[in-house]
């Protein structure tokens, strides 16, 4: 993959963030320490959702008083981490931790961007060390099912977009499903949802709860009538506790 890097200019980015770019896509990239926190955005957003929409964007002075780096990438909009969009993260990634020198690389997104940590962690176990999903789905078929019996205009947008993504094929799907995948899961995870989510339904994280429920690096917390949005407070707890559990070793 050939990359393009440039100085990213805007009134709500960081000193030091770049714009890479590449084929026909883009991501953000704050260079950092030894750690790089990839961020994908959610369904209907950008690369640039971490740094702009009020309330993640609180999460990044964070992320950089840990001295953590940020990849924040933009893979082909709503593409929930189809085959095309799971090869740019791959090709994303390698950049980084070589021109970066990043050591451990920790997933960190919720909603689209949880489910696509997902995903990519059960298909690419060796590039991911660590994996916070909040309000997550665990199998786009299924979910993507859900959608169509829903009412609002999103569900029938997401499902609409995920099946494009796939190409109509259900082995692709199938290939990509979280569930199926569950035991490549072998590094530390964190889910958390809302019991009320009406956008992607708990259901998802309680049957993915229920298949690593022996798993002794996995933590679930669940919020009591919680929204789509209400597992986003969480995003520094759950990232820390990640990046302890690897760096301590708690999965052993």
């Amino acid at each position: 993959m050939k990359m393009t890097t440039s100085s990213a200019r805007g009134d709500n980015y960081p000193e030091g963030l770049l714009r890479l770019e590449y084929g026909s896509d883009w991501a953000l990239a704050l260079p950092g320490g030894k750690t790089g926190v990839v961020v994908i955005h959610g369904h209907g957003s950008h690369g640039d959702q971490v740094f702009t929409r009020p309330d993640i964007k609180p999460r990044v002075p964070f992320m950089i008083s840990k001295g953590w780096g940020i990849l924040s990438p933009n893979l082909r909009n709503n593409a929930w981490m189809s085959p095309e969009a799971a090869e740019d993260l791959t090709a994303l990634i390698l950049y980084a931790k070589k021109q970066y020198g990043w050591e451990k690389i920790v997933l960190c997104s919720g909603s689209m961007g949880g489910t696509s940590n997902l995903i990519y962690a059960g298909l690419h176990p060796e590039l991911a060390d660590g994996v916070v999903a909040l309000g997550a789905a665990s199998d786009l078929k299924r979910y993507a099912k859900w959608c169509d019996r829903q009412t609002k205009p999103i569900c029938h947008e997401i499902a609409a977009a995920i099946r494009a993504a796939y190409h109509d094929d259900e082995t692709l799907l199938d290939k990509h499903s979280v569930c199926r995948n569950a035991s490549k899961l072998t590094m530390p995870v964190f889910l958390y949802h809302g019991s009320a989510d009406a956008t992607i339904p708990v259901s998802e994280s309680r049957i993915l709860a229920g298949l690593l429920a022996e798993k002794k690096d996995f933590y679930y917390g669940e919020i009591y009538n919680g929204n789509h949005d209400s597992p986003i407070p969480f995003f520094e707890q759950a990232l820390s506790h990640v990046i302890t559990c690897i760096q301590e070793g708690c999965h052993s």
